[in-house]
This record gives C-alpha cells, sequence and structure tokens, in this order.
C-alpha cells in the first residue's frame, strides 16, 4: 500500500479522543491519537475507561469538532447511541462521532450505529483497504469545519455557567476573533470590578503539574462545598504540523464534577508557555462567575515569566532534579513566584534540594531578616494520595489568595506539620533487588561450571585408577575407598602401587575443591536412575504419601519411562545435569515441581463467563462434565473488572454480563460456583480479576464458608429449622429472597443455594460456624489474579492508587498467614496480559519475574516470613509459537527456585515456581478462523512438554466472538488429545536432553537477567513503571509485530501469506454471545432488593473499613465481614476515599 499524505485542515480542529468506559484497550487509541495529531489536529486525550457523561462533557468544555472512540470490551451499541443521545440533549449535536472496535463490532451493529446518527465506525476491513492514515484522513476532514465564526446570545447564558456558552466565546477569541470583539468588550466592561482571583501555575516540563493541580482541585471541592473552580490548561503546538496534545485531563480525576469547567488551549506559536488568547478566557471565566480560576502552562523550562500577567498569585512547580544550585540562579520565575512546589519530593536529594530552594528564593526576594526555613517553598508528591505536603501547599496558596486579593476563599482545610514522605513500597536501601538476583544465579551458574570442571577431573582420575588397578574402585563420603584398590602381598611393591598412591592423593586433593553436596550427588547418582527404573515410585506431598508407576505400556507392549534419564558417566556431567536440570521435583526444577504427574488429573483448566451467574454456572457444569477435576477459571465482566455495580445509565448497562460474567454480590457469587464443592481437593477455582479483586476473594471464601454452613446443616438434619429462620428474616424485611434463576443444569446438585440471602452467622450458632470457617479457609483452594502491577504496565484495570492497591494485596497475603490458608495462591503474577498487549516472551517473561520479586521484597519489608507467603505466589504465562515459547516455564522454574533458595534463603516449598499457561489470544486471528486451532495446538504441546501446572486452551473463534459450546468443546479436546493420546506426552520430561532445548534455556535465561539489570538502573520495577518503562517497551515491541506482520516480513499462514482464493476476509461470526435483556434487568433488580435489605448495615461496614484504612489495620478481615452485606460497587466507592483513584498515565 502507497504511503498516504496527511490531510491539512482548513480549519482549527480539536479533537477528543478515549477509550471506552469499563475498557482497559488502550494501544489502538493511542496510535490513532498520535496520527491524529500529526495530521494537524489540537487532540484532547482522555485515555481508557471513560464515561460517556465524560467524554460529551469534555467535548462540550473544550468545544470539539469531534469525539474519536474506541470499544473493544463489548456494550457498544449502547455506548454510542448514548453518547448521541447526550450530545444532543446537552446542545451539542454538531459534535461528530467516530468509533471503532476492530472485530468486536459487528457489520449489522455498524450499520445500526450509522442509521442512528453516528458518523463513522471503522471496521477491520476499512484499516486495510485505507490504511491508517487513510482513515484518519477521512475522519479529520468530516470534522473539519468552523468553530466560533457565529456567535449566538452566549453572552446572555454565561452567568449561568452554560457550558457551551463558554465554551463558544473561548473558541470564538481563538478561531475568529474579530468577530469576536464586539462581545468581548461587553464582557471586559462588565468584568471590570471583577475581583476574581486568578491563580497561575508554571513550570518545567514532567514536574508533575498536572497531578498537582488536580490535588489541588480536589481539596478546594472538599474545603468549599459550593464554591466553583474554572481551570485553563495550555499545552504547546508542533511548529511542523500545528497539531497538540492537549493531554492534562488524563492525569485528572477530580475535574469530572459539576463545579469544575476546564478548558485545554494550544499555544498555536512556538517557543511560548501561554496562548496569545489566555487573557479572553481568563475573561470569560470571570465572567461566569467561578470562584477561583486556574491557569496551568505548558512546561517551557526556565522562562514561564508571562504568566504573572494573567494572575494574582503564582506558583511555580519543579523538581529536586535541577543539578546544580547554580542552576537556582537562571529561573525567572524564582523571583516573582508567591509559592513554590519541590514536587515528586521522594526523588534523592530532596532535602537538600528543599533547603537550596528555599535560599534562593530568600535571595531573590530580598528577606534577609527572615529564617529560611519560613520561605513560601513545600515539598509534595502530588502523585500520592492525600499527600500531607499537598495538604500544606494547598493551605498555603488559598491564605495567599485571600492576603492578595481579599476574595470570599478562607480555607478551613486541616493540615498536619508532617513533611511530605514518599510510602515506600520497596525500601530505598532494597531497589536493586533485580541485579542482587541476578548476580545471585550468574554466581550460581558459575560455580556450577566450574564444580563441573572438578568433578569431570575427579572422574578422569577415578577412571585412571580404575585402569590401573583393574578394580572398578569402590566411593563413599570420604572419597575413594583405598582398600577397593591398593594391591596387596609382594605383588604391592612394584610402581603400580607407587603410581595408585600418587592418584588417591591427587584425588583427595582435587576433591577438596569440590562441594561436598556435590560429592553427595555423584555419590547418589546410581540409586536415583535406580528409584525410575523401579516398577513403582513413592514421594509426599505435604505429608502425604503418593505411589506412582514409573512406567506406561504402548500398545505395542513396550514400556514407556515417565521419567527418562541421561546415560551419563562423566561426572561433570551428571553433576551438571543434576545442578541445572536434574529430575521433576527436585531443584532448580528444570522440568517440573513434583516427581511426577497426578494420575487422573489433566492440567487443563477452562475458562468461562458470560450473561449472570447462572448461565456462567451452567457452562462450568458443561465443560467440567466427566471431568473428576473441577478446574474453573473465571472471566468477569468489565463492569465488574473496574469495581463497579450494574446499573441502568446505558454506558453501564451495556456492558452487564458481556465478555464476561456480572458478579456484584455475595449471592452471585454462591449461584456461580453451586454445585461443585469448593473445599474438595479436586476443585480450584481460578478468578481473572485484579483492581477490586479483594472485594471478589471476599465474595468467594463468604461462599465457600456458606456452603460447608449447608452441608452441616443437612449432616444435622437442621433444614427445616434454618429455613424458617430464614423465612422470619425475610419477611420481616418484606423483601423477595435471590434465588436462582432457571432451573440447574445437569451435574448441579444446589450445594451453596440453600443459604441465598443470608450468610452461615446468622442461622448457626457463632462458634460452629466460626469452627466451619476456620476449616474451609485451610481446604479451599484456588487462584486470585490480583496482579496490580501487571494492570498498571499492560492491562488497564487499575482502580485504587497503586500504593493503596499493593497495601490491599498485602494485607489478603497477610490474612492468609493468619488464618492458615494453604491452599489458595493470594497473586497470579501474570505474564499474560504483558504478552497480550505485545511484549516479546523474553519481555513477559522478565517482567513477569521481576514483578514477583517485587511483591517478594514487599511482603518482607511488612515483617513476613517468606516460608510463609512464598507458596502462596502462582504465575500465569502466555504461550505464542516463537522459539523462547517452549522453555519459558523451565527458565522460569529455574531462576524463581535459584533465587528463592540461594537469595532469599526460602524452604523447598517456597522455592517451586506453579504456573497457569494459556495459549494465546493474540495469535488468534479473524481470518481464516479454522487456522486457529492449529496454532493453539502446537502452543498447547509446548506447554504440555514443559509441565506446566495448568492449562488454558482458547478457542479458534475468540478472535471474533465470545466462545460457544462448539469452540469451547474443541478447545478442551486440544489438550485432552495431547494428554491421552499422543504416546510421547506419556513421558514427562521429553525436553530434556535436547541440545536446542537446552541452548535455548541458557540463552532466554540471560537474556531476562540481563533485563532485570536494566530495570534496577530505572529504581527497580516501581522506579521503571514511572517513567513508564515498561509500557513504553511493550508499545515498541507490540509495533516491531505488527509492522513484519502488515508488510509480510513475519508470514501467517491465512493472514497474510496462504490466502484463499477471496483473499481470506475477516469472518463473521454466526453466533454471538451477549447477555439478555432478562439477565441484565434480573442482575439490576437483585441489586437494588439487596442495598434495601442490608440498607441499616452497609453504612456501618463502610465505615469500619475506612476506619481500618485509615488506623492502617488489616483491610482483608474487615472485607470479610463488609462483602456479606455491601455491593461491590458501595465497596470501591468507600475505598476511593481513603486510599484515592488510580491516575490515568499517557
Amino acid at each position: 500500500m502507497e504511503q498516504q499524505i496527511p490531510y491539512i485542515p482548513k480549519n482549527k480542529v480539536r479533537i477528543v479522543t478515549a477509550a471506552s468506559l469499563f475498557d482497559g484497550h488502550d494501544a489502538a487509541i493511542n496510535i490513532m491519537r498520535r496520527i491524529i495529531q500529526s495530521t494537524g489536529v489540537e487532540v484532547i486525550h482522555l485515555g481508557h475507561d471513560r464515561s460517556v457523561e465524560e467524554v460529551v462533557n469534555t467535548a462540550i468544555q473544550e468545544d470539539a469538532n469531534a469525539i474519536a472512540m474506541t470499544s473493544y470490551q463489548g456494550g457498544h451499541n449502547e455506548y454510542f447511541k448514548y453518547m448521541y443521545d447526550l450530545l444532543r440533549e446537552k446542545g451539542a449535536g454538531h459534535i461528530k462521532i467516530f468509533g471503532g472496535g476492530g472485530g468486536v463490532i459487528l457489520p449489522s451493529e455498524i450499520s445500526e450505529l450509522h442509521e442512528y446518527g453516528i458518523t463513522r465506525i471503522y471496521a477491520p476491513d476499512d484499516g486495510r483497504s485505507l490504511g491508517l492514515q487513510g482513515m484518519i484522513n477521512d475522519l479529520v476532514q468530516q470534522a473539519d469545519f468552523p468553530i466560533g465564526d457565529k456567535l449566538n446570545g452566549e453572552i446572555d447564558h454565561i452567568e449561568n455557567k452554560v457550558p457551551t456558552a463558554i465554551a463558544r466565546l473561548i473558541s470564538a477569541a481563538e478561531n475568529f476573533p474579530e468577530i469576536a470583539k464586539p462581545v468581548f468588550d461587553k464582557i471586559h466592561e462588565s468584568n471590570a470590578d471583577s475581583k476574581i482571583p486568578v491563580l497561575g501555575i508554571t513550570g518545567t516540563g514532567g514536574a508533575g503539574k498536572s497531578s498537582l493541580v488536580d490535588e489541588l482541585v480536589r481539596r478546594f471541592l472538599i474545603d468549599f462545598p459550593e464554591k466553583t473552580i474554572g481551570l485553563i490548561s495550555v499545552d504547546p503546538s508542533k511548529r511542523k504540523t500545528g497539531g497538540a496534545l492537549l493531554g492534562d485531563r488524563i492525569r485528572m480525576n477530580a475535574i469530572n464534577n459539576p463545579r469544575v469547567y476546564m478548558r485545554s488551549l494550544a499555544t498555536r506559536q512556538s517557543n511560548l508557555a501561554l496562548s496569545k488568547y489566555v487573557a479572553e478566557a481568563i475573561q470569560v471565566l470571570k465572567a461566569a462567575k467561578y470562584d477561583l480560576i486556574i491557569l496551568e502552562t505548558s512546561g517551557i523550562g526556565q522562562s514561564d515569566t508571562e504568566i504573572m500577567d494573567h494572575s494574582d498569585v503564582s506558583l511555580y512547580v519543579m523538581t529536586p532534579e535541577f543539578g546544580a544550585a547554580t542552576q537556582l540562579e537562571k529561573i525567572d520565575m524564582l523571583d516573582f513566584a508567591d509559592l513554590v512546589a519541590l514536587n515528586k519530593f521522594d526523588k534523592r536529594g530532596a532535602l537538600d534540594a528543599l533547603r537550596d530552594v528555599k535560599k534562593q528564593y530568600q535571595r531573590n526576594h530580598n528577606l534577609w531578616d527572615k529564617n529560611p526555613d519560613e520561605m513560601p517553598v513545600f515539598g509534595t508528591i502530588a502523585s500520592q494520595f492525600n499527600d500531607p505536603g499537598m495538604n500544606t501547599l494547598y493551605k498555603a496558596i488559598m491564605d495567599k489568595v485571600v492576603e492578595k486579593t481579599a476574595s470570599d476563599l478562607k480555607s478551613t482545610f486541616t493540615i498536619t506539620k508532617e513533611m511530605s514522605e514518599k510510602i515506600f513500597v520497596i525500601p530505598p536501601h532494597r531497589t536493586r533487588y533485580l541485579s542482587e538476583i541476578a548476580e545471585n544465579n550468574r554466581s550460581y551458574d558459575e560455580t556450577a561450571v566450574s564444580q563441573q570442571k572438578v568433578a569431570q577431573k575427579l572422574y578422569g582420575i577415578f577412571k585412571t585408577i580404575e585402569s590401573v588397578s583393574g578394580k572398578v574402585p569402590q566411593i563413599n563420603k570420604a572419597g575413594i575407598d583405598d582398600d577397593s584398590v591398593i594391591l596387596s602381598g609382594v605383588e604391592g611393591l612394584d610402581e603400580n602401587r607407587i603410581f595408585l598412591n600418587l592418584l588417591l592423593n591427587q584425588f583427595d586433593k582435587v576433591k577438596m575443591d569440590l562441594d561436598p553436596y556435590n560429592w553427595e550427588i555423584i555419590l547418589n547418582w546410581d540409586e536415583k536412575v535406580a528409584k525410575y527404573k523401579n516398577p513403582v515410585y513413592s514421594f509426599k506431598v505435604r505429608d502425604k504419601e503418593i505411589k506412582i508407576a514409573t512406567h506406561s505400556e504402548s500398545l505395542s507392549h513396550l514400556q514407556i519411562p515417565k521419567i527418562a534419564l541421561p546415560k551419563y558417566e562423566g561426572w561433570g556431567d551428571i553433576l551438571r545435569w543434576n545442578l541445572q536440570e536434574n529430575v521433576p521435583g527436585e531443584f532448580p526444577f528444570a522440568s517440573g515441581l513434583y516427581p511426577f504427574k497426578r494420575e487422573g488429573e489433566d492440567p487443563s483448566r477452562m475458562f468461562a463467563g458470560e450473561g449472570g451467574p447462572e448461565r456462567t454456572n451452567k457452562r462450568f457444569h458443561y465443560v467440567s462434565a466427566g471431568l473428576p477435576a473441577k478446574r474453573l477459571s473465571t472471566a468477569f465482566d468489565s463492569v465488574t473488572l473496574y469495581g463497579n455495580d450494574p446499573d441502568l445509565r446505558p454506558d453501564i448497562y451495556g456492558k452487564i454480563g458481556n465478555a464476561g460474567v456480572s458478579i456484584c454480590c455475595l449471592d452471585d457469587a454462591k449461584k456461580l460456583y453451586s454445585g461443585f464443592d469448593l473445599v474438595h481437593a479436586l476443585t480450584s477455582v481460578s478468578m481473572t480479576i485484579n483492581g477490586p479483586a479483594p472485594m471478589l476473594l471476599g465474595f468467594f471464601m463468604n461462599a465457600a464458608i456458606d456452603q460447608q454452613c449447608e452441608l452441616y446443616i443437612k449432616t444435622n438434619e437442621l433444614e427445616k429449622e434454618v429455613e424458617a429462620k430464614i423465612n422470619k428474616i425475610y419477611a420481616a424485611k418484606g423483601i423477595e429472597r435471590p434465588k436462582y434463576q432457571g432451573d440447574l443444569p445437569e451435574g448441579n446438585n444446589g450445594l451453596g443455594l440453600m443459604l441465598l440471602g443470608v450468610t452461615g452467622d446468622q442461622v448457626l450458632p457463632l462458634e460452629v460456624y466460626n469452627e466451619i470457617k476456620v476449616r474451609t479457609l485451610s481446604q479451599v483452594r484456588g487462584t486470585v489474579q490480583a496482579d496490580i502491577l501487571k494492570e498498571d504496565q499492560a492491562q488497564n484495570t487499575c482502580i485504587f492508587s497503586t500504593e493503596f492497591a499493593l497495601r490491599l494485596m498485602g494485607d489478603v497475603q497477610e490474612y492468609f498467614i493468619t488464618k492458615n490458608v494453604r491452599n489458595f495462591y493470594s497473586v497470579s503474577i501474570s505474564g499474560y496480559h504483558i504478552a497480550e498487549a505485545g511484549a516479546n516472551p523474553i519481555t513477559q517473561l522478565a517482567f513477569t519475574l521481576s514483578n514477583g520479586f517485587t511483591y517478594v521484597e514487599y511482603y518482607l519489608s511488612r515483617g513476613m516470613n517468606i516460608n510463609d507467603f512464598g507458596p502462596n505466589l502462582s504465575f500465569f504465562f502466555s504461550n505464542g509459537v516463537d522459539p523462547e515459547y517452549s522453555v519459558i516455564g523451565r527458565v522460569a522454574r529455574k531462576i524463581w527456585a535459584k533465587a528463592m533458595k540461594n537469595k532469599y534463603g526460602a524452604n523447598e516449598r517456597a522455592q517451586m515456581l506453579k504456573y497457569h499457561i494459556q495459549t494465546s489470544g493474540r495469535s488468534l486471528h479473524a481470518q481464516e478462523i479454522d487456522f486457529n486451532d492449529i496454532r493453539t495446538t502446537l502452543q498447547a504441546l509446548y506447554a504440555i512438554y514443559d509441565n506446566c501446572n495448568s492449562l488454558h486452551t482458547n478457542a479458534y473463534d475468540e478472535a471474533i466472538t465470545t466462545p460457544t459450546e462448539e469452540s469451547v468443546r474443541r478447545a478442551m479436546a486440544i489438550q485432552l488429545i495431547i494428554n491421552k493420546e499422543l504416546g510421547l506426552a506419556k513421558n514427562e520430561n521429553p525436553i530434556q536432553g535436547s541440545f536446542i532445548i537446552e541452548e535455548l534455556t541458557d540463552l532466554v535465561e540471560a537474556a531476562v537477567l540481563q533485563e532485570f539489570d536494566r530495570i534496577t538502573e530505572r529504581g527497580g520495577v516501581l522506579g521503571a513503571m514511572e517513567t513508564m518503562y515498561q509500557r513504553s517497551k511493550i508499545q515498541e515491541e507490540s509495533l516491531y509485530y505488527e509492522t513484519l506482520k502488515h508488510n509480510g516480513d513475519f508470514p501467517i499462514v491465512g493472514v497474510n501469506t496462504f490466502l484463499s482464493s477471496k483473499g481470506s476476509p475477516t469472518v463473521i461470526p454466526a453466533e454471538v454471545i451477549r447477555a439478555t435483556e432478562e439477565e441484565k434487568q434480573y442482575q439490576i433488580t437483585m441489586l437494588d432488593n439487596l442495598h434495601q435489605f442490608h440498607e441499616a448495615k452497609v453504612n456501618e461496614h463502610l465505615n469500619k473499613l475506612q476506619e481500618a484504612a485509615i488506623k492502617n489495620e488489616n483491610l482483608f478481615d474487615h472485607l470479610m465481614e463488609a462483602t456479606k452485606v455491601c455491593s461491590l460497587g458501595q465497596i470501591t466507592s468507600a475505598l476511593f476515599e481513603v486510599g484515592g483513584q488510580y491516575r490515568r498515565n499517557m
């Protein structure tokens, strides 16, 4: 395809870009907004997870020509239609709407949306025919119309703060100043006596001004419940294209408030921090009678003093990293600023920087009679929720505003005398942990090589002794038994005896360089080999003896070994193999964690989630029918993933039960897993949930406890008594009791449904309930994903501030230790989503392991014992077709085991890296979808040969729709056929001994350790996240892959090569699984009943939860109680107030 020439707009075009509500897929919109910007457009970018109201309000306040959205998470029909309706309702029907969502938005839906009035929804085939720039040219051309060329009485509405009127007046001043002049003459006249204060904020680029402004606005809205605030934010225009990225809104949460108006301006000229239309924008906001106006400039550098012309009070924002103290003399604003914020105060040298800036401020302002400590310079960490430094700065600003303008803004905000202090997740002295691990593991490998050479030298001497003596020397713990080789009698006086003594002495001398542990390995090698040749192998797992046959018989009646050992004779080879490979179940666990796989339990785990809990429960029973082990993996809808409740609001309503199951309360969890005994040894539940993971875990644990209460009731024949209690409870409330919707599926015996609407402690004596709770927690099996670091780096379902989210994770793990939760993984440290976002296999593995070690360091810093929490950590990887994927499991196990054993001193159980693996979703293509099963089969083969602990095989149609029952059955068959029919799979270490596997293992291991060093250079995982290192690397690798795919250099059969006679077009699904109206309506009705039923208790539990957060108590302890009565959305909202919301990144 020829390279498209960008369209050149005739007017100044402004476009709002975002990803839809509860949608973290922001890669596509990020690419699009970059191309839109380079086409000469001013782009107001909001990032991911944006509601219709947020986007519409932004578009109106910014007086945008158009909105460009991506929607990959379902609910697009309701979302776009609601946007169209809301724009018209708010008098902004001229704003055009563009969208895209890959194959998620069906052609029939595109036609429907176009007929409704949506300007254009782009389909995947549009991208192929037009190219990216071609699509953007089409979008910009349709949005290229004048704004502000006509005024129609807007001045009469601005005092009522009508956003459309305010926005249009600012646009008129920007775009058509001559037309606007008569109106602005009146505005200037009416503002002549205005006392509305203007706070000017300027500073260097990257100082965190946007976050700081957001924190000031948040405090202002709390401080003054009736006051309003107007923001003007200026960003630079690109000189070459005229486009601009107006990105301040993406970092701001507090501005989404009816008392806040914000307008972003581009400088529209180079090398200036302000737009020349700033003065008119301020005049409009003054005429609108906003109580406080904040003007924020673009970060240009050391000369930002032009802001003084427009502000009554000025704040200069900088960071501690300004270089030598002499650099301060070059900053003009230190001569003029009323206050200075030294933001990012957690940086190294911050206290020294604070001292230097205070002294410079004192010199510049000739305040020689004042103590330097009294200078208005404040250390702040705006990115940290409720930062004491920000509290102090806010109060100082408001006091200065009142002092200089006599405005009615006397602050009553309470502050403490605490200084800003970083809440360190990883203690500063531990930031080198990843390089320490790399050094530890390299040292292990170097020692293994040197020990191999010693052992080989010993073997050479051993064989020489054997040759000279004519006997096989006997070895023991001390070395060679001299008596087994020394000749006796007269013959012993000859040269051979002297030579043998020399050899024996040399053997003892060389053996001194061999670690006694390694000599033990050599000594016991023959015994180890014999154990695997015996018919039965006996071993223990958690004090339980397991006996397994060591061979299987083929149809040809050959005895096929389950574990094949090398036939090495040389001690160096034997030692190297034991130190770097070893049998399954022994350090460093290269070939697996346990001596043998459990018989009768394949590693299959099936992913399900759709509609309401009942429908997914039916799917679980369908996919697990006939399988002894019930391994249930749960996908949640995007409403749940972002910690919200179902709602009738269209942009929420459309997403209920789509692309996952809707779960918002304990009763939902009970129905979802009904009919499965959650404490049975062969039942295991995995929950793919991150931001609100602690709440979903609370629902699950309480569901498991109530199941066991139900069994107790039945065993003790208490059914009638309990039923009477429940009926009495509901009769008193006058509310319908929740029930399972529809008939129970085959295989569901109703376990878990008896106590719907109540909990065990309401119907059983407390001592009985507590005994059941203790027993259940110690037995329940499963995994909750809860990997918040990966979410920030790749998937975007973070909801709380990173520090608070990590604290919640730590609280869960602490609870698990206290309550003896041994069989449940508190986190599934996930590389899958890192790979799905575009990372190559080495980056996936390196980032995932580095995140895992970050949790280790964090939990250690909280005083937890590594042997207590280590076994509760699990991992989750993606499996593609790249060569590195053939060794991803063995490399992960080796790196983890070496570090945990030798660096952290962990016991064997904590050294074992347990992982689930899922075939690559990214490798599923919407063209020639039948070929997807072939790719999935190859990936499953990789995973099974590498001895994964559990495996999910994707359905071939997932690229175009939610999997059908037919496609899920085929996906399950892939791994069942491998495990049950493929003869080589009867062997459990089939890739050991392969030269290419050993070479790949060494290459990938070295590459991962090298990446550890790169992350260390950036301050560890959290330091690297601050500079968005992980995100940037993932995006670069994604772009590299996509480029090779599109130009054909990376061949993909049925996609860019070996196309069908029709060109292999995108396949349109015959069946699309979506939540029904009945399911959505029931979820909302059920939720309303829940809220009414527990109305008296909810606030009590939420208050206790918030109080626990403030007092630094274990939050999960309180969540276990809160999840009995509160809905997911209620808990999320309460925790936002004490933990802070996640702040998006560009």
